[in-house]
């Protein structure tokens, strides 16, 4: 048998799917607003998998009410990095990645997220475009940090994309030579830099962004460690150890308040949250528990129980809830912070073996005291000198001598 007999004795392969027919399996039109110009790319699959894996990315775009994107020759000059807090990343369900702690890194082609279902219509790998956004913000970032009043440096740009700058350390990490720094990014457009020594400023610069108008970011301040950057743990006797114990908790605040929304009604109400503080100054995160209904429970510190006219019952360590062991909980399936679900309510005796922070009557003069109801907007946080007694602002510090002229930016003149 020759040579081209063999191709001729071979069966005729099955003719690969079209995409219509492929659309129409999948409850889609076959003209998909904005999907034409990328049909050269849907034709460039000589697989069945490969075009029914397109196929499905087309359908999981349309599921989520995202637009098609543009064909990748011309998507790849939109492309930019962002930072959000983890807990957005998962509501929003696009493409990210772990960057830190509570940090999730983005891409945004142009005004929207990328959805990971882009990827697969543009034939490209996360690693790749995510190189090419990266660039694209390094190109965009000249400038030197500009030095405020306060003696803390702030990065220049303030074009929306500030935040992002911490995934190019070469940016910041030469910053405060022999010096311990850190960082802040209050919000997108806002990157800030401090040394050890003016860690209190760098704080009262965050809190100053929490009474402006705009989502805030991340109100912890982050620390560089050697390479790696993280999440500061400041730790007592540590003068800042409350302030960012504090901003942390803002922050999570923030996602169990956004999360309420995404709850449903009917598993039971999401107890409120808000923060209170000991008389030593320590921010603790406390979540109401009333009776009358099965509720939602977070991971607070405390818990404040209620009868189901609202009368205070007392104050409650959430670490000593297991004592009660008639009560059975179950995690709630939602993104962010966990929640467990009650559907019972303690008992007079059953709350008496848990651990008390505050009686009934401290429960409702705390109760009485301005700013302490859910959804109130906290206060800047203020630290407490080592003998406990509150922090006062002090006059802007000059820059320490051994970093002046060291190259770090330019003073701010405003």
């Amino acid at each position: 048998m020759g040579f081209f007999d063999r191709f001729r004795s071979r069966a005729d392969e099955a003719p690969l799917p079209g995409l219509a027919a492929l659309l129409e399996a999948r409850g889609l039109p076959a003209a998909v607003p904005g999907l034409a110009p990328l049909f050269p790319a849907f034709d460039a699959h000589r697989r069945v998998e490969e075009r029914e894996a397109w196929a499905d990315a087309v359908a999981d775009v349309h599921r989520q009410g995202l637009p098609i994107p543009e064909p990748w020759i011309d998507a790849q000059d939109h492309l930019l990095p962002e930072l959000v807090p983890t807990w957005q990343a998962e509501r929003e369900g696009r493409w990210s990645r772990n960057f830190i702690d509570g940090l999730s890194q983005r891409i945004r082609v142009g005004d929207v997220v990328m959805p990971a279902a882009w990827l697969k219509l543009w034939d490209q790998s996360a690693d790749d475009v995510l190189d090419l956004a990266l660039e694209h913000l390094r190109r965009r970032s000249e400038g030197a940090f500009v030095r405020l009043p306060s003696g803390i440096y702030r990065g220049p740009w303030r074009d929306g994309a500030d935040a992002a700058r911490l995934l190019l350390p070469e940016l910041w990490h030469g910053l405060f030579k022999d010096q311990h720094p850190f960082l802040a990014i209050p919000a997108a457009d806002t990157l800030l830099a401090a040394p050890q020594i003016l860690l209190p400023k760098l704080m009262e610069e965050v809190g100053r962004s929490i009474q402006a108008d705009g989502p805030a970011l991340q109100l912890a301040v982050l620390e560089r460690i050697e390479d790696k950057l993280v999440t500061a743990r400041l730790q007592d006797p540590h003068p800042m150890s409350a302030p960012q114990r504090e901003l942390k908790h803002m922050d999570l605040l923030e996602a169990l308040r956004t999360q309420e929304k995404d709850l449903d009604p009917g598993l039971g109400r999401p107890a409120p949250v808000l923060m209170v503080k000991t008389a030593q100054g320590k921010p603790l995160i406390m979540a109401t528990w009333a009776a009358g209904a099965p509720v939602l429970l977070p991971e607070a510190d405390l818990i404040a129980f209620a009868d189901q006219e609202g009368a205070p019952l007392g104050i409650f360590w959430r670490q000593s809830l297991p004592r009660i062991n008639e009560l059975r909980g179950e995690g709630v399936a939602i993104w962010g912070p966990r929640r467990v679900r009650y559907e019972g309510f303690p008992t007079a005796e059953q709350l008496a073996r848990l651990e008390q922070f505050a009686t009934a009557e401290q429960m409702k003069a705390l109760q009485a005291q301005p700013g302490a109801q859910p959804g109130a907007r906290p206060a800047a946080p203020k630290a407490a000198a080592p003998a406990g007694t509150p922090f006062r602002a002090q006059e802007a510090a000059p820059l320490p001598r051994h970093l002046r002229g060291a190259g770090l930016g330019v003073q701010d003149k405003e």
